[in-house]
């Protein structure tokens, strides 16, 4: 069959060594064209296709697993979307063309230029993550590639390559600069490596090695086998915990990932004891036999336990372990090649073997590496690094490994740049000389020789930010808009607010304050709820014809939030909104840089209500009107300037706005305590909202119903509500606020009220102390929520005889807050076509899943688990999750 004529579609071939030929020639042909462009020119074609891969990154993950039977396609959608952001954070200010470095005074000059065409060879375990990865690394050094998949895995890799392609081109690169062999033979491969210039191979040892001896230069990575010393000085849980979570990542099929654990005989029960609790299975002697009968055959890794769950191995051994266990533990004490639990896996088995102390525990490491393979590929130590300095130096100076793994779950660790930020990002990780390879680091640099890296996890720096001014208290609304006259000395402001506030006069305050400075201003008050990009793009377009100096939001939410998106589109009608709403795992990594605000001019936030906070957030939630999906933007450049948290704006709100907006506040509090990024900064302020919002919410309900003012319930709930948006800002939220948002837009549910009903399910989904899951980020070490939850417990008084008491309390009390104030308890109350909200819970579930609180979650949900929730939240059960 000859490749594809359809216009668009990528060259690939599917027979014939000739048309082969003639492929690498095209491909060739364009890479020389490619060769000319400018670091600009490049610079901006690797972006698109970041942008692109990012933006494919679900869809990718679910053709792998379905291709390939291998692996968790949550975990392949982490993959994807470390492939394409933080390949392109590392690289986007590396200068690739031309003079890169220029020291005149020394006489110092390096030019780049690029090698040619790169033939790549893709593995089935990592199909569509490692073809973003390296047609990228190719985009950034002006390099052609011709990719020649795995068999198993052929469909989703060439997707996965057509679509960085087709970004690629549409931003400017020649046509035919990525190409694809559709079907894979071991000719065609074997030509490849013959023709390419430079060979990026990735795949089992047979390969790498054919590679290698093809004649042509190569950057080939060996096998992977590391053993993880757990040293009694180490925290056990958060070594155990790593472990778990590193081993349970896509189920194994990392190559950096743990493969067997050494622990000290001093802490080996210990140890053992914790990776029960925490719900692995150890297997007694006649099951592990079978399970070393089944991990090799004859000698070599048996492919069909590859990625696959450890119900799943067991049953193809001839046993049952229970539906949740995590990983399958063999205890061995042989390391000859004969013994099967010292082998590389890539699934969730382990082997797990006890030392007489330090010593004897490199000596294991050593006779693992040396008689099972993985030498120079990673090693793994726990171990108290600021007491124990000369043991992790003896472990450096023993190890015959490229990367040594220290303290971080080795999956994540091992590639770079999530658990230590200075350990290059790279889904290709060279083994030196020790494992027949001929770059000893994460591939992405020039690799000439053995560079011998010693990576120690360290977290991140962390911030608190926060409005430049936020004026409190009842009455201070007048006095704080005297500055923009007398300090700012602006002329033009634009309120925006929605139609009911402006027909009630919650404007005209402000109208008067700006008439008496002199101040020229017009009203927008076209916001409805769950404003829609339309309506921000409206306002923008009234903006630009009346060009203001000072920006008003006056309202809720939605009036606060549309004001943000008008704002940003006013002083920058060239964004992209979608670029703007990609989800992002590291706000400071993220591939979309959003622009400098406040040039034009300079925005204001009076709240109306108590609970949404976004008077001091840097998020803004807004629904594409066209596909109905309701996006949380979030980025610092849309702090406001100004908030001004005055309770005559609020006085007089309805009871059902109260409610609402007043448990909104609850959820903020509780999400940004329980975040992976709450700090003593965010705690104290989101403990302190709850304490006061439990007290006056009710109050102010009450008043709110009697249709009467109550001040200093009032006031007191506007700066709960304000301190709780001040948590959230820094902290972030988690999956409630998720699953609320994809409530909200698809049932039209209010905010607060889609809170309130997933609030109880997910207190309880993350409060297990023995999670699937837990969420990633260096910061939070291992599963701990419940503890968090207690202690805002013991804040609001909630007391226990034990632990599940005390949180089964705390569960009791937010239930009958919500009752108090009017909230009905299931989704079904809200929703009662069941049909419709099962009709549709899939694709609810999909996008909650991508929602960008998900990322800041302590348990990290499965989108199965999502659906779970959902349901038991519209039907009103509470079954584990």
């Amino acid at each position: 069959m000859m490749e594809s004529a359809e216009k668009g579609a990528m060259p690939v071939v599917d027979d014939g060594i000739a048309e082969l030929e003639a492929m690498i020639a095209r491909v060739r042909a364009a890479q020389e064209k490619f060769a000319t462009y400018s670091q600009e020119q490049v610079d901006a074609i690797f972006k698109a296709a970041a942008l692109a891969a990012n933006r494919a990154r679900i869809p990718l993950a679910k053709m792998a697993v379905e291709e390939t039977g291998m692996g968790i396609v949550e975990d392949k959608i982490i993959k994807n979307h470390y492939a394409s952001e933080y390949i392109y954070n590392t690289y986007k200010n590396t200068k690739t063309c031309g003079v890169i470095e220029d020291d005149p005074s020394g006489g110092y000059r390096r030019v780049a230029e690029p090698i040619g065409v790169v033939g790549a060879v893709i593995p089935t375990t990592n199909p569509t993550s490692t073809a973003i990865f390296k047609t990228l690394l190719c985009l950034k050094t002006r390099n052609g590639i011709v990719i020649s998949p795995h068999p198993r895995a052929k469909n989703c890799t060439i997707a996965a390559a057509k679509i960085v392609l087709d970004a690629a081109v549409a931003a400017g690169a020649p046509e035919g600069i990525i190409a694809c062999i559709e079907a894979p033979t071991l000719p065609k491969t074997t030509l490849l490596m013959k023709e390419a210039d430079i060979i990026l191979a990735t795949g089992g040892p047979a390969m790498v090695k054919s590679a290698y001896s093809s004649g042509t230069p190569a950057l080939g990575v060996g096998a992977g086998n590391a053993a993880a010393i757990i040293d009694p000085s180490a925290d056990l849980t958060c070594a155990v915990n790593s472990i778990i979570h590193s081993k349970t990542f896509d189920n194994g099929m990392i190559c950096a990932t743990e493969q067997t654990i050494i622990a000290d005989k001093r802490i080996y029960d210990q140890v053992k004891a914790e990776f029960k609790r925490r719900g692995c299975y150890f297997l007694n002697k006649e099951e592990a036999d079978k399970i070393r009968a089944t991990m090799l055959i004859n000698g070599a890794l048996n492919a069909k336990i590859v990625g696959q769950k450890p119900v799943t191995i067991a049953k193809m051994a001839g046993f049952e372990v229970p539906a949740d266990t995590k990983v399958l533990i063999g205890e061995a004490t042989d390391t000859s090649s004969d013994e099967a639990f010292g082998h590389e896996k890539l699934t969730t088995i382990l082997g797990m073997y006890k030392s007489e102390d330090f010593a004897d525990a490199l000596n294991i490491a050593e006779a693992l590496l040396n008689n099972n393979g993985g030498l120079g590929h990673t090693s793994v130590l726990w171990i108290d690094e600021l007491n124990e300095k000369a043991k992790l130096a003896e472990f450096s100076e023993r190890m015959k490994a490229c990367r040594l793994v220290v303290n971080m779950p080795s999956s994540l660790g091992g590639i770079g740049d999530v658990y230590n930020f200075r350990l290059v990002p790279s889904l290709t990780l060279g083994c030196g000389t020790w494992g027949g390879n001929s770059v000893s680091e994460n591939v992405g640099v020039k690799h000439l020789i053995n560079v011998k890296t010693v990576a120690i996890r360290r977290e991140n720096m962390l911030w608190f930010r926060a409005p430049e001014k936020v004026y409190i208290k009842k009455g201070c609304m007048p006095v704080a808009l005297r500055e923009l006259g007398e300090v700012m000395d602006k002329k033009k402001a634009f309120i925006v607010t929605d139609s009911f506030l402006y027909a009630n006069g919650y404007t005209k305050a402000i109208e008067k304050s700006l008439e008496e400075q002199g101040i020229m201003f017009t009203t927008f008050s076209n916001v409805a709820p769950d404003p829609t990009l339309a309506c921000a793009k409206e306002g923008a377009k009234l903006m630009a014809g009346f060009k203001p100096d000072v920006i008003i939001a006056v309202g809720g939410g939605s009036a606060m939030d549309a004001a943000k998106i008008m704002w940003v589109l006013y002083e920058h009608p060239e964004v992209d909104f979608m670029d703007m709403a990609m989800r992002f795992m590291d706000i400071r990594k993220r591939v979309y840089t959003f622009p400098k605000m406040g040039e034009k001019a300079y925005f204001i936030c009076i709240p109306t209500s108590a609970g949404t906070g976004s008077e001091v957030t840097p998020f803004a939630v807004i629904t594409d009107e066209k596909t109905g999906v309701k996006y949380p933007l979030a980025d610092y450049e849309l702090m406001p300037n100004m908030a001004i948290v005055d309770a005559d704006m609020q006085m007089m709100a309805p009871p059902g706005l109260t409610s609402a907006s007043g448990i909104d506040a609850v959820s903020h509090a509780l999400e940004a305590y329980a975040s992976m990024l709450a700090t003593d900064f965010t705690d104290g302020l989101a403990l302190r909202s709850l304490q006061t919002t439990f007290k006056y919410l009710p109050q102010c309900y009450d008043a709110a119903v009697a249709k009467k003012a109550n001040p200093v319930a009032r006031e007191k709930m506007a700066h709960s509500a304000t301190m709780a948006g001040m948590a959230f800002a820094n902290a972030f939220l988690g999956v409630m606020h998720s699953m609320a948002h994809k409530l909200g837009a698809f049932h039209h549910i209010p905010h607060g009220i889609a809170n309130a009903l997933m609030m109880e399910e997910v207190l309880r989904f993350n409060a297990n102390p023995v999670p699937r899951k837990m969420g990633t980020f260096p910061q939070y070490d291992h599963p701990h929520t419940l503890e968090r939850y207690l202690e805002i417990a013991d804040a609001l008084g909630i007391k226990g005889k034990t632990q599940d008491e005390q949180f089964e309390n705390l569960i009791k009390a937010i239930r009958e807050l919500q009752a108090r104030i009017g909230i009905k308890p299931t989704i079904k109350d809200y929703v009662p076509d069941e049909k419709d909200f099962l009709d549709r819970l899939d694709a609810m579930v999909e996008q909650a899943f991508d929602d960008q609180c998900t990322g800041a979650n302590p348990r990290y949900p499965l989108m199965a688990e999502i659906k779970k929730m959902y349901l038991n939240a519209y039907y009103g059960k509470h079954e584990a999750v």
